[in-house]
């Protein structure tokens, strides 16, 4: 009997064995992107959402969309291993320590066959002159945010971001190759400089400037020129645009002295898991019509003629994202410095960051020394008097 329901089980589990079953539902897969804030359109005011887009033509596809204030904090968070990315979009000369350090993958331009809408004059550049890391995401220059109720003045030099006259209303990048770039064009230097005395020099003079600066700002910059709560400060072209919209009264100006034309792409780390799915995801973000509403909404400029011209007539034109030679011709494209170099700009700023501080601090110090004396002395006289 034993023997007879034991053969009936047996029977029963391999009869449930061969019953087809519910497929599993699929796995899914997240793609990590590590971008610059407020740089990507994100469907708010009437734009194209880009990443739920790339979701809806992805089916099973999550993107874990992350953004850094600047290359050096995206640098940091990758060298120490505390996270993986597929896709990347840091600036021309952080590409190219990138690559020099060995930590970007070679490109499957099979996946990527958009790139061919990539300008001849974005290919082949410095930081990347095979073209095998990196595609050009956008480009644009620096220059000086002010706002014309506070600064009535022609805003034409570098110079301006020294003036004791708006001490207290000055705004300044907070990182150092921008901060650096900005004293070394001022001084007459070029920003690529690896000259350690004027490298020195450039750091004596945002010494001198740290007095008068409000505070040291990345995206910390819209709400204040924005809100009126500052007259002048340096940053990018796209982001210019973006804040003269939400405010009429700014304005932008890229001084003589000439400044940084920067270019931002997109590379793939080694240590990607979905190097296949970031290779497509690349590939969207080319397509001429995802870049052209994507350009919309952050108002930067495209290395993509054929986007270009889908942009309307007041973005397509617009001089802040495309400047003439005149402009062109003066500027600098940041590249890869030597790793003595970084590190001295690296300390050099953290010495202007840390500059006065301490001298602030011995004269509160030598404040409340001298009260406390004067009160002693009050108090005794006082108690003497009362003794008389």
């Amino acid at each position: 009997m034993k023997q007879r329901a034991v053969c009936l089980i047996l029977c029963l589990v391999v009869f449930l064995t061969a019953l087809p079953m519910p497929a599993a539902a699929a796995e899914e897969q997240v793609l990590y992107v590590y971008n610059w804030g407020e740089y990507i359109s994100d469907g708010s005011d009437g734009s194209i959402d880009v990443i739920a887009e790339f979701e809806a033509t992805h089916p099973g596809v999550r993107v874990d969309y992350q953004t850094y204030a600047t290359n050096e904090e995206m640098y940091a968070k990758i060298v120490s291993g505390s996270a993986e990315y597929d896709v990347l979009i840091p600036s021309d000369y952080m590409v190219g320590k990138l690559i020099e350090e060995d930590r970007l993958a070679p490109l499957n331009f099979e996946n990527i066959e958009n790139y061919r809408y990539i300008d001849e004059s974005f290919r082949g550049l410095e930081y990347d002159p095979e073209n095998k890391y990196s595609v050009p995401y956008t480009w644009g220059t620096v220059g000086i945010i002010y706002n014309k109720t506070k600064v009535t003045e022609p805003v034409e030099s570098w110079d301006i971001l020294w003036d004791a006259n708006y001490a207290g209303q000055i705004l300044m990048f907070n990182n150092p190759r921008d901060a650096f770039g900005i004293a070394l064009k001022n001084l007459g230097y070029s920003q690529n400089t690896t000259d350690p005395e004027q490298l020195a020099e450039a750091t004596e003079v945002l010494k001198e400037q740290k007095w008068i600066v409000q505070a040291y700002v990345m995206d910390e910059i819209f709400p204040k020129m924005t809100n009126g709560e500052a007259a002048l400060a340096p940053y990018y072209a796209g982001d210019a645009i973006t804040m003269i919209e939400d405010n009429p009264d700014l304005a932008f100006a890229v001084p003589k002295e000439g400044t940084n034309r920067f270019v931002d792409a997109m590379v793939i780390p080694k240590t990607s898991k979905n190097k296949e799915l970031a290779e497509e995801f690349i590939n969207f973000m080319l397509n001429p019509e995802i870049a052209a509403a994507n350009i919309s909404y952050i108002g930067y400029s495209t290395p993509m003629t054929a986007a270009r011209e889908l942009l309307d007539d007041e973005l397509k034109d617009n001089p802040i994202s495309y400047p003439d030679e005149s402009i062109l011709e003066k500027c600098d494209t940041f590249v890869n410095l030597d790793e003595e170099t970084n590190d001295y700009m690296q300390n050099a700023w953290i010495e202007v960051l840390a500059f006065g501080e301490n001298d602030v601090g011995a004269i509160v110090c030598l404040i409340v020394e001298t009260s406390a004396i004067i009160a002693l002395a009050v108090f005794l006289i006082i108690k003497k008097r009362k003794n008389r």
